[in-house]
């Protein structure tokens, strides 16, 4: 893998033995002694500084709880209302509004000159290093809830009474700091464990579509291509495992080491298997696979309602586990109350707190299960940040909405298509930009399902003049009901019988729910800042 970020201090052996005792001595929040800015490993073991607890890797799994793919039933957790819109100033849910690493990194801006260093090019990247790291904290903020302050000192803080910056004003420096991190970092990492080029460039790209700068969002990507470092990983399922973490096709992502920094998986797995499932993916991601012919499964003769699972997308299976399905040596069943033998079924939706309300569980990351270790609380599991099928999609999405169709835009799209058994798209049924669209963002949503993307094209996207979040996420959040067989003679795609759906809760999304409140607390530090409207 080009580019792996470990999230911890311990990440710092892979330089040299004494960073861990750096970290020890010195707050990682005032990381900034007068007698540490004397060689250039003085200013490396900083810049871990400001790598430790930078991405967190179960973000990204649970901010697709917060759009209509995916659920999150344990309310501490803050994901739930972001996607009900019952969230308040005061009860914020999850939140992205955290200055740390940002404060980090000026510190590291501000005295790395004091370093002498032998390779005036070693310098550069790793200012290039903090500076895509602070550009990132400071795009999640100024995506999530628009205008946030600048901080020009490692003096000022979170509590600093600065009023915000507009989000136009930050978007600016957003670009401005990627763009010269771009010029001077690194084309491949000197070190395991740092940002190269190719995640700069991603960071580019990824802010850029989000904010429909399609441009500059295009160019990125292309120049992410023209690297030649990354390709499609030939097995889907593969790459979330455990196995495929060096793949090529991974830009970035969040990795672990055990046995000091492991990465909790209780999270994901449902009851039954140990696990709390306070991530699940939901019907309607289910819903949006085409069917194996390249169909919708409102277009398709082979569509059964009764048996939803069966001959889909290659992908869903390789996404979702589904009712049915072989699992840990045995079938899984979510729709009955009771098993064959009589006893209570742990994977009921109603049994307990911890089994899958949705009645599905994420397949990604944790199939098979018997790749990590039996303490779910410490386990290697890594997550993807960035990755290369995300920038084919986006050069598929940007290229449609700069100029249409193109062999450009279908090129992408059959690239990630094929990878997953699919067939090519049906140039003459998306032979517009608007029906491409469609089928965009339908590509999008199933091949990164569980990848965190989903709330922020729900709230990017347009239907007209409203967001797509104003209509999938006004309407109730509903599972299937019905049986399971437990004949294992059957195929796993019918052995569940849907009968009907129940009603998980009512969601609603306001169109001020676009940006997510400025928690209480922060205000109450800064009385300076001004609330988002509605809240």
């Amino acid at each position: 893998m080009k580019n792996i970020i470990f999230i911890y201090a311990c990440m710092a052996l892979l330089l040299c033995a004494s960073c861990s005792d750096f970290l020890d001595t010195y707050p990682k929040d005032a990381l900034s002694p007068a007698t540490t800015w004397r060689t250039e490993g003085d200013a490396e073991r900083f810049l871990i500084g400001c790598y430790d607890g930078w991405l967190w890797g179960e973000e990204f799994v649970y901010l697709d709880c917060a759009s209509d793919i995916g659920f999150n039933y344990h309310t501490h957790e803050g994901w739930r209302q972001i996607a009900d819109g019952s969230l308040t100033a005061s009860n914020p849910g999850y939140s992205f509004y955290d200055f740390t690493r940002i404060r980090r990194c000026i510190t590291f801006l501000e005295n790395v000159d004091k370093a002498e260093f032998t390779d005036e090019n070693k310098k550069k990247d790793l200012i290039a290093q903090a500076r895509v790291i602070r550009a990132y904290d400071y795009f999640k903020m100024n995506f999530w809830y628009g205008g946030v302050p600048i901080i020009k000192s490692a003096q000022d803080a979170e509590e600093a009474k600065v009023p915000r910056n507009t989000e136009a004003e930050v978007k600016e420096y957003i670009y401005n700091e990627i763009d010269a991190a771009v010029a001077d970092i690194n084309d491949r990492p000197a070190a395991g464990g740092r940002v190269a080029k190719g995640a700069a460039l991603a960071l580019k790209m990824r802010s850029a579509f989000y904010w429909d700068d399609y441009d500059r969002a295009l160019d990125a990507a292309k120049a992410i291509k023209a690297l030649n470092q990354y390709s499609l990983h030939p097995d889907f399922a593969h790459l979330f495992s455990l196995a495929g973490r060096n793949s090529s096709e991974v830009i970035l992502s969040v990795q672990h080491l055990l046995p000091n920094k492991g990465e909790w998986l209780i999270t994901l797995p449902n009851n039954a298997d140990g696990g709390w499932s306070s991530m699940v993916p939901t019907q309607n991601l289910v819903d949006m696979y085409e069917m194996a012919d390249g169909l919708t499964k409102e277009e398709s003769a082979n569509y059964d309602e009764t048996h939803p699972f069966k001959g889909r997308d290659p992908r869903m299976a390789m996404t979702v586990l589904y009712p049915g399905q072989d699992w840990q040596g045995g079938i899984l069943n979510t729709l009955d109350a009771e098993l064959p033998n009589g006893n209570k079924n742990p994977n009921y939706p109603n049994f307990a707190d911890n089994a899958s309300k949705t009645g599905l569980t994420w397949a990604k990351y944790v199939a098979p299960l018997d790749q990590y270790e039996d303490d779910l609380y410490n386990t290697e599991q890594y997550q993807i940040v960035f990755r290369y099928a995300e920038v084919l999609l986006t050069i598929a999405e940007a290229s449609n909405e700069l100029n249409g169709p193109s062999d450009e835009v279908y090129g992408a799209l059959n690239e990630v298509r094929r990878r997953a058994g699919m067939p090519d798209v049906d140039r003459t049924k998306y032979s517009s930009k608007e029906t491409l669209r469609e089928l965009i963002r339908r590509e999008r949503t199933v091949e990164l399902a569980g990848e965190g993307f989903r709330r922020a094209d729900i709230v990017r996207w347009k239907d007209g003049d409203r967001m797509v979040a104003e209509t999938v996420l006004n309407v109730p959040l509903n599972r299937c009901t019905g049986t399971v067989s437990h004949d294992e003679t059957i195929a796993p795609e019918l052995r569940a019988t849907v009968t009907g759906t129940e009603k998980i809760e009512d969601r609603e999304f306001a169109p001020h729910n676009r940006f997510l409140p400025i928690p209480q607390s922060a205000i109450d530090k800064n009385p300076k800042l001004k609330q988002n409207p509605g809240y």
